[in-house]
């Protein structure tokens, strides 16, 4: 089922629309509660045919509600004002209520002998719920107005920095710019001064949801996330374990490459050589991407890459919609249909300036059919570039599977939506592309341009990893209630500890809430997606390749203009999540588990150097 919290969808890359929400399916849970007696239920008998009349008629009142909701979503997210926050909160009740009574329906079920197209859409019903309203009078408006009032906190942040108040845009801007420590911890620390308000209300949330989970028969939240990827929760938390261990190692060692050279660069006093690194130094508010500050970090025995994506955009008069123009032409160059006229008039695609808007990027469909759309505050810039071709990946999977019944509409997992354009990406951040499209006059040669490239991108990519974990880390830890709300703070500096080797610039104030600081979180978007999504990208990557007969560096390779690659592309994302993921994974890759080996294989000579560059030094942190 979508997730059936509108606000709970909305993420970087991500759709927001109900027809474009990630939903999660399968596992078990504890044993349910029996479903109250309703007006509903006695219209469906507990039998295989009232099961399949329930889905019937489930699926056609959810997508009759959803498109509203979609579009009051939409009209939020695009003009933030008091009375489009209060549609969004009543649209988001109505739905979330409806996805209750369904959840509880789809209980009464559990112990009846289904087919299993039933009964992976009854799974569905159960597990839809991003946030889970207990089902009470009243319940679901309240986490509906909290969810809303979190997200627009958020939207709408501003602080003071140098004698004027400026929002998360600039302040992130001028973070990724600035080599003063002072200023980058005034710039993190000023940011994290709008989330305290947002911690009472988030605690009201988690109890909330908890009690709707219990409810569905979870032990909690957490419980009820992890049990949507086709295999218990312990087993989906045992998963994600082993895939970190497969490429922690390589964080290591770049971790220990970048803390030494900003030793270099700043000293002892601002950077001891060892121990963890100072989060405000890499570039980024979260710290979670350090391509920001390749130029302090750049090889010194390697020349310089020999182009600039940034400088070859602006000098080709690159403006926001060429920037999207471009990514579309990368997806049809493949076979795949152009965008609809109306993804260009209906998309925001730059910045409104007479109106508050959501500017965290975002891919949606509004009608469960050709209504795509992004949602992008775009400059002309590499990392848009990035961004362009990975939120149109959203658009071309929710486009691919539309003719699948109302519940299967949605990616094979929510990693699956999020690696589609990740991986597409990978292509379109190679030099070979950007000759293919006439941004670059040629691919440069030799191993030299091998190691700055790898470079930049494993400062994003790799560095993403432990990031991707400890989100999600520490709010099963909070829904499980290991994490008091007195403990929220001191639990994610540990996280930030333990998995990426950081620290703040320096002491928290007591009031201090930085989880609300991530978009996500008060946003209310499940995290592990982008961690299981930076993994399937390159296994999509290297299948792909091999399929294009592609014998050069994995990291040189793109599928731009092969049809035969777009074919079994598309083939899995029309299945959407109408089979359990490794079924999708197969019929793409051929593979059926996860395999991180692909992002080993993609780095292997960045690795190789980065080994030599840390011969002698302390690597690690204590945590």
């Amino acid at each position: 089922m979508k997730n059936l919290l509108l606000t709970a969808c909305a993420a970087g890359a991500l759709a927001i629309s109900l027809s474009g929400c990630q939903s999660m399916m399968g596992g078990e849970a504890v044993a349910a509660p029996a479903a109250s007696a309703s007006a509903e239920s006695s219209q469906f008998p507990a039998t295989a045919e009232g099961a399949r009349a329930f889905i019937a008629d489930a699926e056609t009142r959810l997508k009759a509600l959803s498109e509203e909701a979609s579009r009051i979503a939409w009209t939020r997210a695009t003009n933030i004002t008091f009375d489009t926050m209060w549609l969004e909160s009543r649209a988001n009740a109505e739905y979330t209520e409806l996805g209750v009574q369904l959840a509880n329906e789809a209980a009464r079920f559990n112990d009846v002998q289904v087919d299993p197209v039933t009964r992976r859409k009854l799974n569905l019903l159960r597990q839809g719920l991003v946030l889970p309203a207990p089902n009470r009078p009243g319940a679901a408006d309240e986490l509906s107005e909290i969810s809303t009032r979190l997200d627009s906190t958020y939207a709408t942040g501003r602080f003071e920095h140098q004698g004027r108040q400026i929002t998360l845009d600039e302040a992130s801007r001028m973070l990724a710019a600035s080599r003063d420590p002072s200023e980058t911890e005034a710039l993190y620390e000023g940011w994290r001064t709008i989330a305290p308000p947002m911690r009472d209300d988030y605690a009201r949330l988690v109890e909330l949801a908890n009690e709707g989970s219990r409810e569905l028969g979870y032990a909690d939240t957490g419980a009820l996330w992890r049990s949507g990827y086709d295999m218990t929760a312990d087993e989906f938390a045992a998963e994600t374990e082993r895939l970190w261990q497969q490429v922690k190692p390589f964080y290591e060692n770049l971790h220990c490459y970048v803390r030494a050279r900003l030793n270099e660069r700043y000293g002892d006093a601002v950077q001891p050589a060892t121990g963890p690194i100072r989060a405000d130094l890499l570039g980024n508010m979260w710290s979670q991407q350090w391509g920001n500050i390749y130029d302090v970090v750049a090889p010194t025995n390697i020349p310089a890459s020999s182009y600039s994506l940034d400088n070859l955009l602006t000098e080709a008069n690159y403006d926001a919609e060429r920037m999207v123009r471009t990514g579309e032409g990368f997806y049809t160059s493949l076979g795949l249909a152009p965008l609809p006229q109306t993804f260009w008039e209906r998309s925001m695609i730059t910045r409104p300036q007479d109106r508050e808007v959501v500017c965290h990027a975002s891919a949606w469909n509004l009608d469960g059919a050709d209504d795509i759309r992004i949602k992008m505050c775009t400059n002309v810039n590499a990392e848009d570039f990035q961004t362009v071709h990975h939120e149109l990946g959203h658009n071309y999977y929710q486009r691919a599977y539309k003719n699948q019944p109302f519940l299967f509409q949605n990616g094979a997992n929510d990693g699956f939506h999020e690696a589609i354009g990740d991986f597409v990406a990978l292509s379109a951040s190679t030099p070979t592309y950007l000759n293919q499209i006439g941004l670059l006059d040629q691919v440069p040669q030799g191993d030299a341009e091998d190691i700055p490239f790898l470079l930049k991108m494993a400062l994003d990519k790799i560095a993403f990893l432990p990031f991707g974990l400890m989100v999600d880390r520490w709010r099963w830890d909070v829904f499980s209630g290991e994490v008091s709300p007195a403990e929220y703070n001191e639990a994610w500096t540990a996280n930030m500890l333990r998995y990426q080797g950081l620290v703040p610039p320096g002491p928290r104030p007591a009031n201090a809430f930085d989880p609300g600081a991530k978009y996500h979180v008060p946003g209310n978007t499940p995290y592990t997606r982008y961690f299981l999504a930076h993994i399937y990208q390159f296994q999509f990557q290297r299948a792909a390749c091999r399929q294009a007969g592609w014998t050069g560096p994995l990291h040189r390779c793109s599928i731009y203009g092969n049809g035969e690659v777009g074919r079994r592309f598309n083939a899995m994302m029309e299945m959407g999540q109408s089979r359990p993921w490794p079924e999708a994974l197969e019929a793409f890759t051929g593979e059926r588990q996860t395999d991180a080996s692909a992002v080993a294989d993609y780095f292997a000579p960045l690795n190789a150097w980065l080994t030599e560059q840390n011969r002698g030094k302390n690597c690690g942190w204590e945590a």
